[in-house]
């Protein structure tokens, strides 16, 4: 850890758990989708208007977590991006569900180990298609909704994030 970065004061409260059972410590989040015939995809969502801490850190459950909203919209735009691309292509998408699952390991979300990343490490997208299209349009379909996703695009490669705070405000 560098000299700029601080370790995460909640950290101290799960540092002897996830020291004891590391394997508390990974998670995997997930979302899931339908596209619908208009080309636009309905979040089986538990986002709704509030955002709490995950179970794992003693967060009720009854909210998403970050994790979960960063998932619903990567499943958004892939479903969206999708829909787009099958009506450009003039494929018939019978059904078309998509599904997201990230991994998380809390102890680099933490700052309680150098070694594990703070974030997702693994993010994979299924998609379940009914299509009377072919595997090689499919096999497209699938290649231009990952070139042309937002979102996807955003996190790879990683887009860059800075953080600043409005200037002082004179009285």
């Amino acid at each position: 850890m560098s000299a700029d970065e601080q370790r995460s004061p909640v950290g101290v409260a799960f540092r002897d758990r996830f020291a004891a059972n590391p394997e508390d410590a990974h998670i995997t989040l997930r979302a899931r989708g339908h596209v619908d015939h208009g080309g636009t995809c309905k979040l089986e969502t538990k986002s709704g208007k509030e955002v709490g801490v995950h179970p794992a850190l003693g967060g009720s459950g009854l909210t998403a977590c970050s994790g979960d909203i960063l998932l619903e919209s990567l499943v958004a735009c892939a479903g969206v991006t999708l829909g787009q691309m099958a009506k450009a292509m003039e494929i018939d998408l019978r059904e078309a569900f998509i599904r997201a699952e990230g991994d998380l390991d809390f102890r680099g979300s933490l700052g309680l180990s150098e070694d594990v990343p703070v974030g997702l490490e693994r993010i994979r997208l299924h998609f379940d298609l009914d299509t009377p299209a072919n595997a090689e349009e499919v096999a497209g379909l699938i290649r231009l909704t990952e070139q042309y996703c937002v979102v996807s695009r955003t996190l790879n490669p990683r887009a860059e994030v800075t953080y600043s705070t409005p200037a002082k405000r004179r009285v």
